[in-house]
């Protein structure tokens, strides 16, 4: 058996998951993570992100595609993995993290399909119309210590905000002090606690780890993510994320939710597109 995790951050100790045998991981899924009583998306999608890249022979994700079927909780996982395919260049697998309940019934909580590479064989030739999000100053944005003109702080009760490092651009934050813009957008800078420098794994954190734009539309309690498709771009040079997050349809209690992820270098480094269920009666 062998540990498969490459530093001793807590997202890296959290993430770790231990080879059984070829093919089969055991991970423990910590309640650090948690949004109410179900495990932050992000975080499954890194713990899976991290026995792929163990299981297949090129080191970085490209494109990660997942479905969530049951709500994960804290506690012991198992993650299978098997290799699709594999070429020069590229190789693809594919995943399934279960739990199991008291009586030793198997429950299946996420499948994933994506596509593994060398993020530093790629060329340095950027054609882009992208352009960063307009954030003001790291320290003029709200985090859950902060309280504009006088209110009460960010709301910041889950588990998983006590390990992240989230500053909100104003502008998208009404919805804590019960203003909320009704534009569906969420901004702001993204980083770990502790201050480790992000990673293609914690890229596949960060895309799921702001506060959903449900909030900004005036929406309150759970979103689920259904399904969860991330393209890492480049490796994140050291330094805060700017995560900007958009939706501009909620019909039939669905939602979409569009990220982009720059850099400390200007570089749209991930970009992601979620569906997620509302729950409407929360």
């Amino acid at each position: 058996m062998a540990t498969v995790t490459p530093g001793n951050s807590e997202f890296d100790r959290d993430t770790a998951v231990v080879r059984r045998a070829p093919g089969v991981y055991d991970a423990q899924l910590s309640a650090g993570w948690t949004i109410i009583h179900a495990v932050n998306g992000g975080y499954l999608l890194a713990l899976m992100g991290r026995a792929l890249g163990d299981t297949l022979p090129h080191p970085d994700p490209f494109s990660v595609t997942a479905h969530y079927l049951t709500a994960s909780v804290p506690g012991p996982a198992v993650i299978r993995t098997e290799v699709v395919r594999t070429g020069r260049t590229m190789s693809t697998g594919a995943a399934t993290l279960v739990q199991f309940k008291e009586d030793g019934t198997e429950v299946e909580r996420l499948r994933v399909l994506a596509s593994y590479g060398d993020l530093d064989a790629l060329p340095d030739d950027v054609r882009t119309s992208a352009k960063p999000p307009a954030l003001p100053p790291y320290e003029h944005c709200l985090g859950t210590d902060s309280a504009p003109e006088g209110q009460p702080p960010i709301p910041g009760s889950t588990a998983i905000a006590g390990r992240l490092a989230v500053r909100l651009d104003p502008a998208t934050a009404g919805w804590a002090v019960g203003a909320p813009s009704g534009k569906g957008e969420m901004r702001g800078w993204f980083g770990l606690a502790d201050g480790r420098d992000h990673d293609p794994l914690s890229l596949l954190l960060a895309v799921d780890g702001m506060p959903p734009t449900a909030f900004d539309l005036g929406l309150s309690g759970w979103v689920p993510t259904i399904e969860l498709t991330t393209h890492i771009r480049c490796r994140p040079a050291p330094g805060p994320l700017r995560v900007a997050l958009t939706t501009r349809n909620l019909a039939g209690g669905f939602l979409e939710e569009d990220g982009e992820i720059w850099d400390s270098r200007d570089r749209l480094v991930a970009q992601s597109r979620q569906l997620a269920r509302v729950l409407l009666d929360s």
